[in-house]
C-alpha cells in the first residue's frame, strides 16, 4: 500500500511540473528576452501600426551599453512600429499633451500628475484582457491613492530623491537638504528644474509636508527657494548627468534610479537620502484619452511587464521594479541595494506626491515662475543701463565713422 501511494504521489508530482511547465511556455523574442506564449502578441501585426510613446530621458532599455534593445524586439514580437519620444518632467509632458500639439499611445507620469490627468479626463480607462500581465505587480503598488481602482495605470518603477554629490569635492557626506543652501558650495550645487521636486525639498528642509494645503505654505516654501537662488549654478533635469559625471558640480538632488547609473559611470559621486525625509514616488504606464492606437498600446504595456523584458530594462535604467519576480531575479548587489531598495526604517520616513487642488497648482506654478526670474541682489536695474550704455556706445561708433568718413572727403 506504501508502494502504491508512493507511485500515487510520484505522478502528482510529474502531473504538477508539467502543467506548470506548459502554463509558463515561452516564445523566444531575442537571446536575452522570452515571453509568454498564451498571449496573442502579433494579433495587430497586418494593421501597419506605428505606436507612439513619451517617456522619461534615459528610462528604458535602449540597446546602448551592450543593453537588451527592448523596443527593437517589441517591434519584432508584434509587428508594430514604435515612435519613442521623450520628456524631461511631468510639467512638460502635461502642457504637451494639454496643448493638442501631439497625439501619444503611451506616456510614463509619475503618480500625482497621473491624478491630475484623471480628473481632467486626460486618461484613458484600461481593458485590463489585453494586459494580464498586471497580475505581476507587486500589492504595495496598486490601489494608489492616484489611481485607487488601478483603472488607468500599470506601475512601471518607483524610487526616491536624495542627494548626490562629488565625494572629491564634498569632504563629509550630506546628512540633511541644508546641504543645498550651503554658501560653501556656492555656484557648486544644481538644482531641481521642476516645480514639484524643487518645492518638496524646500517643504522637507522646513519640516513641512511635500503637499502644501495652503496658499501661504506655497509662498513660504517659495521663500526659501529664493534664499537657495545665490548658491544654485543651474536648474537641470536630464543635463545632471554630464555636470556631475564631469565634475562640473560638487552636489544635487536627483533620483535614485539615476544616481545609480551616475554613479556605475563615475565611482567618484556618491548618494544619500536626507534625514528630513523625501518623496517616494511612482512612475506609470498609461494610454491618453486620445491614443489612436488603444489595443496597441495595451499590447505594449503588457509586454513591459513580461519578467524578462522588466529584467532587461531595470539592469539597465537602475531604477526599482514593482515586478516581483524581477525583483527575485536580480543579482544580490542590485536587490539589496540601500539606494535603489531603501530600508524599512528609510521608507516610513517618505512621501508620496498627492495630486494638489487647482488653486494650489496655480499659486506654485506662479510661485516657481517668480522665483526663477527672482534676483536677490537687486541687479534688475542693470538690464536697462547696459541697454542704454549699448546704445550710446553704437551712437559713438556711428559718429566715429562718420568722422573718418568727411575727413577722407575732406
Amino acid at each position: 500500500m506504501k508502494k502504491l501511494l508512493a507511485v500515487v504521489a510520484w505522478i502528482v508530482v510529474a502531473l504538477t511540473l508539467a502543467l506548470g511547465v506548459s502554463a509558463q511556455e515561452m516564445i523566444q523574442v531575442t537571446d536575452d528576452i522570452s515571453v509568454s506564449a498564451d498571449y496573442d502578441w502579433d494579433r495587430l501585426a497586418d494593421q501597419n501600426i506605428t505606436l507612439y510613446v513619451y517617456n522619461w530621458g534615459l528610462y528604458i532599455s535602449d540597446g546602448s551599453d551592450d543593453s537588451v534593445d527592448v523596443l527593437s524586439a517589441f517591434e519584432d514580437l508584434t509587428g508594430i512600429k514604435v515612435n519613442y519620444t521623450t520628456f524631461d518632467s511631468n510639467e512638460s509632458l502635461y502642457a504637451k499633451l494639454k496643448s493638442g500639439g501631439a497625439t501619444y499611445d503611451v506616456i510614463v507620469p509619475s503618480d500625482y500628475m497621473i491624478g491630475k490627468m484623471i480628473q481632467e479626463g486626460m486618461l484613458a480607462p484600461l481593458n485590463k484582457e489585453n494586459i494580464p500581465n498586471f497580475s505581476k505587480i507587486g500589492e504595495s503598488y496598486t490601489g494608489m491613492a492616484y489611481d485607487p481602482q488601478d483603472e488607468y495605470s500599470v506601475p512601471y518603477t518607483w524610487g526616491t530623491v536624495g542627494i548626490i554629490y562629488n565625494t572629491e569635492m564634498v569632504e563629509e557626506a550630506p546628512t540633511s537638504w541644508d546641504a543645498l543652501w550651503d554658501v560653501e558650495y556656492a555656484g557648486n550645487i544644481l538644482m531641481f528644474n521642476n516645480s514639484r521636486d524643487a518645492f518638496a525639498i524646500g517643504a522637507k528642509k522646513l519640516g513641512m509636508s511635500l503637499n502644501p494645503q495652503t496658499v501661504e505654505e506655497v509662498e513660504i516654501i517659495a521663500q526659501e527657494l529664493k534664499a537657495q537662488k545665490n548658491v544654485v549654478q543651474a536648474y537641470v533635469m536630464d543635463e545632471i548627468f554630464d555636470k556631475m559625471s564631469g565634475g562640473e558640480a560638487a552636489m544635487a538632488p536627483y533620483y535614485a534610479g539615476d544616481a545609480i547609473t551616475m554613479i556605475d559611470e563615475s565611482p567618484q559621486l556618491d548618494f544619500v537620502i536626507p534625514e528630513e525625509g523625501t518623496n517616494y514616488f511612482v512612475d506609470a504606464m498609461c494610454i491618453p484619452a486620445n491614443a489612436k492606437n488603444k489595443e496597441a498600446a495595451e499590447i505594449f504595456i503588457n509586454y513591459m511587464c513580461e519578467p524578462d523584458v522588466g529584467l532587461a530594462n531595470i539592469d539597465f535604467i537602475g531604477y526599482s521594479t514593482p515586478i516581483e519576480e524581477v525583483w527575485e531575479r536580480l543579482d544580490d548587489e542590485m536587490k539589496y541595494s540601500p539606494i535603489a531598495y531603501p530600508s524599512e526604517e528609510v521608507m516610513a520616513n517618505t512621501e508620496v506626491f498627492v495630486t494638489l487642488p487647482d488653486e494650489i497648482n496655480s499659486a506654485m506654478d506662479m510661485a516657481w515662475s517668480d522665483m526663477k526670474s527672482y534676483d536677490e541682489g537687486g541687479s534688475g536695474w542693470m538690464v536697462p543701463v547696459l541697454l542704454v550704455l549699448a546704445l550710446a556706445l553704437t551712437g559713438f561708433n556711428i559718429w566715429r565713422r562718420m568722422r573718418k568718413n568727411l575727413r577722407n572727403d575732406y
